[in-house]
């Protein structure tokens, strides 16, 4: 009867720690269709509207380890993560309230309504919401491995993580593709965006409350350190997980030990990244190629609708036939989208039996080639009903993206002394660590979650890989004493993390660079066009890509 109890319970707190993670999941999905026609309709030239939607990773980049590292030390009543979580939701629901409104708010605070305030408000906005989601998602896994540290608990938690992000993207992208335009509340606070964001606002706070029902033990289930550089010591009782609330010198002792800490993990880092192997290697150039394919066409996806197939002009006025039109290319962008996450979850089903039948190289080219075809005919097409088909099956090259490449990379740590014979790893690699689940391979894992507004694979995750971000400090941060020429003590967090890397990047390259392009060419199908080379770049690097034995003599 105890027994029972005790599960009851663990599987509540399971359920409501993911209904956080769904929420997210739903904004961050749903800013995936609109912040790039917002930020147009603000005024916004296409260049700068791109390059925008590359400073959230970069703000990740730089930022989340800190926010992690810093609940790492926390020692609190609520628990290390909790106090975080909140004010990281904080952040996501105000940007949520400025994002819909950052027209009337510009009116109240310039009444020239001077284009580029609505355009700056709005990005700013952009920025807090997407930061902040990603970084509350980060600490939620931490949190999930916190409270699940058992190898069997932690691998159940992060399969129902996954799924239930899953059906957060996938409901994200069909609350757009709704015309909700004509429904009497939407007329009264503004429109079809205005609306879709108040759901959101409710929908996200509903799930935000759910977290009060969890107790989280502070410092006691939690003592596996994400990160391995030391906790700070502040100058009272316990350290403050926000520098700008300490006293002046403690606020400078802080900023000068994250200075340290930072310039000696790009240290590492760098020592580490030029002796990786050279199968990873390859896998990591397949990977943002193939990534960058597939974000050009979900990032733009929208607006590519909009204004290359319905021929609208989201600058237009409101009640215009032209932005009429453009709103109605973006909502069926919306369903696009919302059929390609459901295409991924349906094969994410399907995919260990195709391996098993097919292949591993016979199902990651598959995915690569189909992803060319794809691009290829959108890039040509001026069919909705064909460009909608074809923005479905990319779900598939989307579930390959998520699972083959950590499937290939658990292959070679299976047997790292002929896979990886060729490197020559440094003692600043991992090794050991205090946490055995991060020195040894598991021989069946999975991808660490991609909060990225797509639709998540339910997946077994590998339980010593709490956070795609936070794992770089994880494998860079640790100097072990081994042999350097003892390949078999490469570590598994670091080479993750690498992976993780190929999917930022694959962001921030076509945001910087396609914005200019479509402005050159003066149209939008340069967005699909851009996805088509960039998949013929992955097909070629995906034939590199050692998947069995047998490629190590290519």
């Amino acid at each position: 009867m105890v027994v029972k109890k005790w599960f009851q319970c663990q599987m509540w707190k399971l359920l409501l720690v993911n209904t956080l993670s769904c929420g997210l999941e739903v904004c961050m999905a749903a800013g995936t269709v609109y912040i790039p026609p917002l930020l147009l309709q603000a005024g916004m030239e296409e260049r700068y509207m791109t390059m925008m939607l590359a400073v959230t990773p970069v703000l990740g980049l730089i930022f989340i380890p800190m926010i992690g590292s810093a609940s790492d030390s926390w020692r609190g009543r609520f628990g290390r993560r909790t106090p975080f979580i909140w004010i990281l939701s904080l952040g996501v629901l105000l940007g949520l309230q400025i994002i819909p409104q950052a027209r009337r708010l510009t009116l109240l605070i310039s009444p020239q309504h001077p284009h580029w305030v609505q355009a700056g408000m709005q990005a700013a906005a952009v920025c807090l919401v997407e930061f902040c989601a990603q970084a509350c998602l980060t600490l939620l896994l931490a949190l999930l491995s916190d409270l699940f540290p058992g190898e069997e608990e932690n691998r159940k938690a992060f399969s129902v993580n996954s799924l239930m992000t899953s059906l957060g993207g996938c409901l994200g992208f069909l609350l757009p593709s709704v015309d909700w335009s004509q429904v009497p509340i939407a007329v009264y606070l503004g429109g079809q965006e205005a609306f879709v964001y108040t759901l959101l606002t409710l929908l996200f706070f509903g799930c935000l409350l759910s977290t009060t029902c969890i107790k989280e033990e502070a410092g006691v289930r939690g003592e596996r350190k994400i990160l391995v550089h030391p906790p700070l010591k502040s100058l009272g009782s316990r350290c403050c997980p926000f520098p700008f609330l300490l006293r002046p010198r403690c606020l400078r002792d802080v900023l000068c030990r994250r200075a340290s800490e930072a310039l000696s993990m790009l240290h590492h880092l760098y020592a580490v990244c030029i002796h990786v192997p050279q199968v990873i290697w390859r896998l990591f150039v397949a990977e943002v190629c193939s990534w960058m394919a597939l974000m050009s066409v979900m990032l733009f996806f929208a607006d590519f609708m909009g204004e290359g197939l319905y021929q609208g002009v989201p600058g237009a006025d409101p009640e215009s036939q032209e932005r009429k039109h453009y709103d109605e290319g973006v909502r069926m962008a919306s369903l696009a989208l919302f059929l390609q996450c459901a295409v991924s979850v349906l094969c994410s089903t399907l995919m260990d039996r195709w391996v098993a039948l097919l292949g591993a190289k016979v199902v990651y080219t598959s995915g690569v080639a189909l992803l060319l075809l794809a691009t290829t005919v959108m890039s040509v097409t001026d069919s909705v009903m064909m460009v909608t088909v074809m923005a479905a099956v990319t779900g598939y090259t989307l579930c390959v993206l998520q699972v083959l490449p950590y499937t290939l990379l658990c292959l070679y740590h299976s047997d790292r002394k002929i896979f990886f014979k060729s490197s020559r790893p440094r003692p600043l690699e991992r090794t050991e660590s205090n946490d055995p689940t991060l020195a040894k391979p598991v021989p069946s894992c999975g991808p660490p979650a991609k909060h990225q507004a797509v639709g998540l694979i339910p997946h077994v995750a590998e339980p010593s890989v709490e956070s795609p971000h936070l794992s770089l400090l994880v494998a860079g941060g640790d100097r072990a004493e081994a042999d350097s020429t003892q390949v078999s003590n490469r570590g598994m967090g670091f080479d993750m993390a690498i992976l993780e890397g190929a999917y930022l990047l694959s962001q921030l390259l076509p945001a910087m660079c396609l914005g200019s392009i479509v402005q050159l060419t003066n149209s939008v199908r340069a967005y699909m066009a851009c996805a088509c080379c960039f998949s013929l770049l992955a097909l070629l690097f995906a034939r590199r890509v050692v998947y069995s034995h047998t490629d190590l003599q290519c």
